[in-house]
């Protein structure tokens, strides 16, 4: 069964209504990165920090899937393995029903304690993370993300499916984050890459990436159905 990765970043979220860190407006107009997005501000005010990602998990639940997240979702359902590894913290992936998501940045959906990153906590409903809101072993519990300056956890994790990749998606990302834009270094040489974005052309050039310039909400839902229709994934992928 051919193996589909699929590595998507903001800006597929950004077209459910989620604010992106590089937005003029929502919620980080208001906010520096370094006042509340690395250990130092957590550090110094955790506070504010918990407020912050509190109001980010409320975004989050008012937003839902979009054409994109649910066309990806549908194309598991056709001949092909697909493995998404986003770096966004938000649920649309799941809630549009893909069942293989590996969150490189973190989930903002979860807790995890401020010294043991393994303990992880379900936020249920309207459940926010205040101070005082301790783990199993009696240390403040944080948001589960990845903060700037921060290990990503899962990287290696996310090498090894990259690597067993026949077919690479890469949406609504500009591949300028650190370690996630070296990803694309892992995929075997003869797999083909599409790269779906509004800046897709500028993104692809220099590589044998094939650029699909415009919203993932448009041009995902028409490529999956290229792909069922034309039956893709029942061809040998291209090199084998």
């Amino acid at each position: 069964m051919p193996h589909v990765v699929v590595l998507t970043g903001a800006g597929i979220s950004a077209e459910s209504g989620i604010s992106t860190f590089r937005d003029n407006n929502g919620l980080w107009a208001s906010h520096r990165l370094e006042d509340v997005a690395t250990p130092e501000a957590w550090e110094r005010d955790p506070e504010g920090v918990l407020a912050f990602y509190n109001e980010r998990r409320r975004e989050v639940r008012r937003a839902q899937p979009n054409a994109a997240h649910e066309a990806l979702a549908r194309l598991e359902q056709h001949n092909c393995r697909v493995s998404i590894v986003t770096q966004n913290i938000d649920d649309l992936h799941e809630r549009a029903g893909s069942r293989d998501v590996l969150h490189l940045h973190g989930d903002i959906g979860k807790a995890r304690s401020s010294v043991d990153p393994r303990l992880l906590y379900r936020l249920r409903g309207e459940e926010t993370i205040e101070i005082g809101h301790m783990c199993d072993h009696n240390y403040q519990l944080r948001p589960h993300v990845v903060w700037f300056g921060e290990q990503v956890l899962l990287y290696d994790t996310a090498c090894h499916i990259m690597a067993d990749a026949d077919w690479v998606l890469v949406i609504g990302t500009s591949l300028s984050v650190m370690p996630a834009a070296a990803l694309l270094d892992e995929a075997p040489a003869h797999v083909t890459r599409m790269v779906i974005d509004p800046d897709a052309v500028a993104l692809a050039r220099g590589t044998d990436a094939i650029p699909m310039a415009g919203k993932a909400s448009e041009i995902v839902p028409e490529l999956v159905e290229h792909f069922i229709a034309h039956r893709v994934f029942e061809q040998p992928a291209r090199g084998q």
